[in-house]
């Protein structure tokens, strides 16, 4: 009967376990702090983008009332169109405004929960 042997290879350092990013962030280092700050600058840059635009075009529609007299005239039943654009016109644009908001903002919050998974 022949002897068994063990054939292993040569030993190799233990891999250091890796900290999820995560830890970073609960345990508010340095890096988590630049993570967050970077998190908190792309919403805050994104909501006033989204605000700042809404708030153009409905400052717009003043302006154009006031640069063209002949806009005020026209009515459709017996209501002048800039109440009713002004009263009523308003609202599809802020549901549209608000909707790029949250599709916006969820698609940073993705990406910034890619960024910590890869890490």
């Amino acid at each position: 009967m022949t002897e068994r042997q063990v054939v292993t290879g040569p030993r190799r350092p233990r891999r250091r376990a890796r900290r999820p990013a995560t830890s970073d962030i609960d345990e508010q280092t340095r890096l988590g702090d630049v993570y967050l700050r970077g998190l908190m600058r792309t919403q805050l840059r994104l909501g006033l983008t989204v605000a700042l635009s809404t708030l153009g075009l409905l400052a717009v529609l003043p302006v154009v009332f006031a640069l063209a007299p002949g806009t005020t005239t026209p009515t459709i039943a017996g209501i002048p169109v800039p109440w009713l654009l002004l009263g009523a016109g308003v609202y599809p644009l802020l549901v549209g405004a608000a909707w790029l908001y949250v599709r916006q903002s969820e698609r940073v919050e993705r990406e910034f929960t890619d960024l910590m998974d890869r890490r």
